[in-house]
């Protein structure tokens, strides 16, 4: 009995002395280690669009506009202090240029800023994302709300845009980085709420009046000498031929006075 105490005594010992038993407790011992907290996603840069589309290409002329009709602070907040992001399509100055007929000079400044809010979609869309939008049967709303909506076909990897009233193409990517994107297309986009209407004309300037000449001006005299030979009456046939009969009669009347004379004295 004595015997088997101290073998089982032995045998403890020599597994608490051994490296691997001191191991084992010492890994259940220590504390679970805890996954690190991911960092938090980088803030998208800002980006200028002022900067962005005078560097890119010759879009002065759709810059102006932006700047002109204010849109573009519109712009510039939506792809900075949103998490939508914005989509924009931008016409070179050569589709301004060719745009002879209809004129945007004939827009009201209410219906030019439409226009232009017509050009860009209130949410970041890659070039990927509009094979979706392609076959979606309803119409993708632009900043101009309301009726001002684009519809847009992929044809193999081509954007072909229809606004309605004109159609186009995405030409090129000028910047596709989210929140911001900004394509390229070959004419402006002309919504038909606006361009499908009759825009009335710019009316014609009106007459200069007409000065009347001063009452004691040449003209003034030889136009009341005109008047008044064109007001007096001419004389007619008729009349020329009673002062005939009159005359004649007088004359009549004066030699059988002068008879009638000489025979009493005489």
């Amino acid at each position: 009995m004595e015997i088997f105490k101290i073998l089982t005594f032995s045998t403890t010992l020599l597994l608490l002395l051994s490296p691997a038993f001191g191991k084992t407790a010492s890994k259940a011992a220590s504390p679970p280690s805890l996954s690190p907290t991911p960092a938090p996603a980088p803030a998208p840069d800002f980006v200028n669009l002022t900067d962005l589309l005078t560097v890119a290409g010759p879009f002065h002329t759709f810059l102006g506009y932006l700047q002109s009709t204010k849109v573009l602070d519109t712009f510039q907040n939506q792809a900075n202090n949103t998490e939508e992001g914005i989509t924009i399509f931008v016409p070179k100055d050569g589709a301004f240029s060719s745009l002879k007929k209809p004129s945007l000079s004939k827009l009201t400044p209410d219906q030019l800023k439409q226009v232009i809010l017509f050009h860009a979609l209130p949410h970041f869309y890659a070039l990927a994302d509009f094979k979706n939008l392609s076959q979606s049967s309803a119409s993708t709303p632009t900043f101009a709300g309301g009726d001002y909506s684009l519809n847009f076909t992929d044809d193999s990897g081509s954007i072909h845009i229809n606004s309605g009233w004109s159609k186009t193409k995405v030409s090129s990517a000028v910047h596709s980085t989210n929140p911001v994107a900004v394509y390229q297309v070959d004419k402006v986009l002309l919504p038909e709420a606006i361009f499908g209407t009759d825009i009335p004309p710019t009316p014609a300037p009106s007459p200069a009046p007409e000065i009347a000449p001063a009452a004691d001006s040449p003209d003034a005299k030889s136009a009341d000498t005109k008047s008044s030979k064109s007001s007096s009456p001419s004389s007619s046939p008729d009349t020329a031929a009673s002062h005939r009969i009159i005359f004649s009669l007088g004359n009549f009347v004066v030699v059988i006075s002068m008879a009638i004379i000489m025979v009493v004295f005489l």
